[in-house]
């Protein structure tokens, strides 16, 4: 525990830097795809990787210095070649899978759904009740992140596959039958993922709220606030 009473890594200050460095990434990567140029690619991965490495970084692990300098090397040394792009095709398409996997594991047998847990946290927070008929639908809206987040990925495949000149098709001397450009990709995989992601958040957010008038949060700002307020154990403990 810090001074300040907060977990290396968990303070306000990392939640911060997490913030920044999410939204640097499409960024850097969308300028690398419209630019061409590999040292911006290679900027957008190593953002990403301190990004997965911040809390071991905060606790001073050699292994994760060791490992955020390794692959900041890397690469710069990558930076130079096709493969700082071809890299970036990549998380578009793991980290919708990953996040996927963790609510679809939380369905199976003996498991509480990842939004039911949320959803649970927050009432008990107010005192209210959670009930039959607010966990069936919380269980379904897990659901109903996998196939979004399982589609997102798939799109993003298809893209990454279909990418010229540097695509994983491209990459084999197979023609793509549908050939993106760089920056068609990007404005595909950095940009309207977000606007998927956004419009299905504020599609279930307006049914939830004509399902359930009696919640303990006033509007979408206070549903965010309250999340951020469960705190970072609950998130850690969550994601696991």
């Amino acid at each position: 525990m810090t001074a300040a009473g907060h977990e290396p890594g968990h303070g306000p200050a990392a939640l911060v830097l997490r913030v920044i460095l999410l939204l640097a990434y499409p960024v850097l990567s969308h300028v690398a795809s419209l630019r061409n140029e590999g040292m911006w690619a290679a900027a957008a991965l190593i953002g990403l990787v301190l990004l997965c490495l911040l809390e071991p970084l905060a606790r001073w692990r050699a292994w994760a210095w060791a490992l955020l300098a390794a692959s900041t090397a890397l690469l710069c040394w990558l930076g130079g070649s096709a493969w700082a792009w071809m890299l970036l095709l990549a998380p578009p398409v793991v980290f919708p899978l990953l996040v996927a996997w963790g609510f679809a594991r939380s369905l199976l047998p003996g498991q509480v759904p990842l939004i039911t847990r949320i959803v649970q946290a927050l009432y008990a927070r107010a005192d209210m009740p959670v009930t039959a008929k607010l966990e069936r639908y919380t269980r379904r809206l897990s659901a109903a992140w996998v196939a979004v987040l399982v589609l997102l990925a798939s799109i993003n495949l298809g893209l990454a596959m279909s990418a010229v000149p540097d695509g994983l098709l491209a990459a084999f001397g197979i023609q793509p039958w549908w050939p993106v450009t760089h920056e068609q990709w990007s404005w595909c995989a950095n940009i309207a993922d977000w606007g998927l992601l956004g419009g299905f958040f504020a599609l279930e957010y307006a049914v939830r709220s004509q399902l359930f008038p009696q919640r303990p949060y006033r509007n979408a700002w206070d549903f965010a606030r309250q999340m951020g307020q469960l705190g970072p154990a609950f998130w850690r403990d969550l994601l696991r």
